[in-house]
């Protein structure tokens, strides 16, 4: 009997890009769970969700480091989206998605992904790198085409009926 591999989880900064000249720094989480083998998690601050209005927003810098939201700041609620890895992977190379979650490289590195709900559309800037760099930890964990050998159909199944 093999041991599950464990679940990958990476924090990076992405740009939540508000107009022209204005958008926010935020912290995003992205996770990936083995036992949930088709799909990857990105975990926004409660605080940059569409319905609570304008976050707090920054003008825009071409330093980084500009904006960044501190370290030590409380814990707070998250809004998570799920989508396939296979988008992820598909949208840094090529634009990519359809309805609630688009993904598309972008100029400078960069990869564009715009979320879509009723209450509006959020786009966001990441650095591409941090993006390969976690799906490749994923596909580490499960490989490509692995994914159904690490799904269990039983407890999606019982999941969904209880």
């Amino acid at each position: 009997m093999f041991a599950a591999p464990a679940p990958v989880e990476q924090t990076t900064h992405a740009r939540l890009i508000v107009s022209t000249h204005r958008s926010a720094l935020l912290r995003v989480t992205l996770r990936y769970r083995p036992d949930d083998p088709l799909a990857v998690r990105m975990l926004f601050p409660a605080e940059f969700a569409l319905e609570t209005g304008d976050p707090a927003l920054l003008p825009d810098s071409p330093d980084p480091a500009a904006g960044r939201l501190p370290d030590a700041a409380p814990p707070v609620p998250e809004i998570e989206w799920v989508f396939a890895r296979q988008l992820l992977s598909a949208g840094l190379e090529l634009p990519s998605g359809e309805g609630d979650v688009h993904i598309r490289p972008a100029l400078g590195g960069r990869t564009m992904v715009e979320l879509r709900s009723p209450d509006g559309v959020a786009l966001l800037q990441f650095d591409r790198i941090e993006l390969r760099r976690f799906l490749w930890s994923t596909l580490l964990a499960v490989p490509e085409g692995q994914e159904l050998h690490h799904l269990d159909c039983d407890a999606a199944l019982a999941q969904l009926l209880a």
